[in-house]
């Protein structure tokens, strides 16, 4: 069953350069599904900061792109169109998804993704709010979970914890039972602490690594001196995990990469191994995987109110050049939304 289009093209913010200044929408043709995709319309999607790297062609040694690209890479929206072997979704489902690094393109009015890469949308949440879960929710859950595998009682530092990654990573820490640090300025302390935040630090006057110590775990969100620092208050045996630091060996070779990009990871990182060893700890670059599986049960804590979306703002389409620059500040609480279609909820 699929419901009828009546135009074959669709409004999609892109690219036709790397370090463009912002993507402008265009008509673009509505993309084609596979037997195992289904397609969306997109309610609302999300701006994640790899949006900015990708636009500027931060990620081109790890993803290869042809251009012209559209960008985006989470959404919520309702299917319109399902694969010949699709059985676990019907036209007109919500859904919530983070699609694959290589097809991403959610900026969009509509979107093909596989149907293993999505999941039911949240009952209690809005097409909006639902969209400001996907990729954070996924990158928290596979830091804290299936990386640091976090018993209750351990203690975590968040850093930037009033950011998109910050505000998810806190609730998510907090019901796996860890003791909960997080950076941020003075002014965002309610928020953070509203979210579970056990301690609180003011990066803009404190040094981290000056008042704490024996940490079993860092989620470093930040990279550089920051990440460097991490290594100063980590316990031995615990884990360093950086969604923006580099890519070391260990990263290489579970993703298969050629040699000469394992050798050059290997010499760029060499000053992390070496506080790695220093520490007795391990560093781990992760590079967030999609999952329909682990979306399902973000839905689930969510309808539990385990969890909640933090919104700073939602934004037209049309102002997509705003949502970057607003991106681009650092000055987001929470998650900067794009609304792509107009829908009666």
């Amino acid at each position: 069953m699929e419901e009828f289009i009546l135009t074959h093209t669709m409004k999609a913010a892109l690219i036709t350069h790397y370090k463009q200044a912002f993507p402008s929408i265009e008509q673009v043709v509505i993309p084609k599904i596979g037997a195992t995709d289904v397609l969306v319309k997109v309610v609302a999607a999300s701006i994640n900061p790899i949006d900015l790297k990708t636009k500027d062609g931060g990620l081109k040694m790890l993803l290869k792109y042809n251009m012209p690209l559209v960008l985006g890479s989470d959404f919520a929206g309702i299917i319109t169109q399902v694969g010949e072997k699709v059985t676990a979704f019907n036209v007109g489902d919500p859904v919530y998804g983070r699609v694959q690094k290589n097809r991403i393109g959610t900026f969009a009015e509509y979107i093909a993704v596989d149907h293993n890469d999505i999941a039911r949308k949240p009952r209690n949440l809005s097409f909006e709010e639902a969209a400001a879960i996907p990729l954070v929710g996924l990158t928290s859950y596979q830091a804290l979970h299936d990386i640091m595998k976090i018993k209750p009682g351990q203690k975590v530092l968040i850093q930037a914890g009033s950011g998109g990654i910050g505000t998810i990573a806190i609730q998510i820490a907090k019901m796996l039972g860890a003791y909960v640090t997080t950076t941020t300025s003075a002014k965002n302390f309610a928020l953070v602490k509203s979210l579970g935040a056990d301690q609180v630090i003011d990066y803009k006057t404190e040094k981290f690594q000056d008042k704490l110590s024996d940490y079993d775990y860092v989620f470093d969100t930040q990279g550089g001196k920051i990440l460097e620092d991490a290594f100063k208050i980590i316990k031995p045996g615990g884990k360093v995990v950086s969604i923006s630091g580099l890519p070391n060996a260990r990263f290489a070779k579970e993703y298969q990469l050629p040699l000469w990009k394992k050798l050059i990871f290997a010499l760029i990182t060499s000053r992390l191994s070496a506080l790695e060893k220093a520490a007795k700890a391990e560093y781990i670059f992760l590079f967030m995987k999609p999952s329909g599986a682990e979306l399902e049960i973000l839905r689930t804590a969510i309808e539990a109110n385990k969890i909640k979306p933090v919104i700073d703002r939602v934004l037209p389409f049309a102002a997509i050049e705003e949502a970057f620059r607003y991106s681009k500040s650092g000055r987001a609480k929470g998650k900067i939304i794009l609304k792509i279609n107009e829908i009666a909820e």
